[in-house]
């Protein structure tokens, strides 16, 4: 992987000095203690003590003192640090290993689908997941577009309805990789993911605009305005299909810059539109960008992973829901189960497209327009 060169400031001096990185090809990959992870358990069941439910208004009003006087500081200072490095060598994900423990027998069995999840066993993991946004510092938000709300935390659980979409309640084909909501102007900044069970062993799918390195000619063409994004898969195809607008790809910073990109919609989606010059650009884009997906990392119950939307698209490897193999030969377990939460930095920055009484609930539709 090619070395790029970057300016750095120097330590106790107003002199930038250029030293040469290597880009990023892999999230940091947090192992968390014992003692964090027994830590974190107690945070847990203190909250609900005190606040009954993440989505109480007294705690998301108090979400950022909490975190920092909960948190373990070692865990609060990592994403405090991460929520403002944008940097050449921030791969824009972190996984956090053990963060939390899983009581797999007071969880029960996987529900059929999201519809069917059980909130209340699943409290603790709202405030833990609340808390690692709050020290960001961002703020939990929900989307009319997912799910009409849903709530601050959505459980993601293959569905057998739906295996072969391209949406997280999917499981037969691969997830694309993606920025989550790139049909939106205010998609989210923060998303976390937080695994309940993984018992298929399914690898998750990360990919980092920065392991391309400074922009280069590929990526350049993927700052004009070309390119369409259909609202994606969970939406009916007269619904998805037919959008005008048209936006960049690479947005921000000309050399290091932020990425809205769906892979399944910008690209294999035949209800696009998009024009021949924007697909080549998409398409010459692609070619080197899958060289740089991820997906070595296979989560277990109680992993964590935390990625800044601007930098890091997501996904997952296909699977076969309920079952894993083992010597050749699958064996039925209980199905996948994550936990997912979306933040924003700003509430002043998304007023114009939230609810008049509820600014952490966005009703943007598709790139500026709004749900009525």
């Amino acid at each position: 992987m090619k070395n790029i060169t970057v300016t750095t400031p120097g330590i106790m001096t107003d002199v930038w000095a250029e030293t040469a990185v290597t880009p990023p090809s892999e999230p940091l990959i947090v192992d968390i203690t014992a003692r964090e992870s027994t830590a974190m358990y107690y945070i847990g069941k203190q909250l609900i003590r005190e606040y009954g439910s993440y989505e109480n208004p007294a705690f998301i009003a108090t979400l950022h003192l909490n975190a920092y006087q909960l948190l373990p500081e070692r865990i609060a200072r990592i994403l405090s640090q991460f929520g403002t490095d944008y940097s050449a060598t921030q791969y824009g994900a972190l996984v956090f290993r053990g963060l939390i423990q899983v009581d797999q027998e007071e969880l029960g069995r996987t529900p059929s689908n999201w519809k069917e999840a059980d909130y209340e066993k699943l409290k603790a993991y709202g405030f833990i997941s609340s808390l690692m946004h709050g020290a960001v510092p961002s703020k939990p938000v929900q989307y009319y577009a997912q799910r009409k709300g849903g709530g601050l935390m959505h459980a993601i659980i293959p569905d057998e309805k739906m295996t072969h979409t391209q949406t997280g309640s999917g499981s037969r084909t691969d997830l694309f990789v993606h920025t989550e909501d790139a049909f939106l102007f205010h998609q989210a900044d923060f998303l976390s993911f937080l695994f309940i069970r993984n018992e298929e062993r399914v690898p998750s799918t990360l990919y980092s605009i920065r392991s391309h390195g400074a922009t280069d000619d590929i990526m350049r063409p993927l700052f004009r305005p070309l390119y369409k994004c259909p609202k994606d898969a969970n939406y009916a195809p007269d619904a998805a299909a037919g959008e005008e607008v048209s936006t960049s790809v690479l947005y921000g910073n000309e050399t290091y810059p932020f990425i809205r990109f769906d892979a399944a919609e910008q690209l294999y989606n035949p209800d696009a539109g998009q024009s021949a010059e924007a697909m080549h650009y998409l398409e010459e884009f692609w070619k080197v960008a899958k060289t740089h997906i991820y997906n070595d990392f296979v989560p277990e119950a109680g992993d964590l992973i935390f990625v800044n939307n601007h930098l890091c698209a997501h996904g997952r490897n296909a699977f076969m829901a309920g079952y894993r193999e083992e010597k050749g030969m699958l064996v039925p377990c209980e199905r996948r189960m994550m936990l997912r939460m979306m933040s924003k930095t700003s509430l002043i920055n998304i007023r114009a497209v939230t609810k008049t009484n509820d600014p952490y609930f966005i009703m943007e539709e598709h790139y500026g327009s709004i749900f009525r």
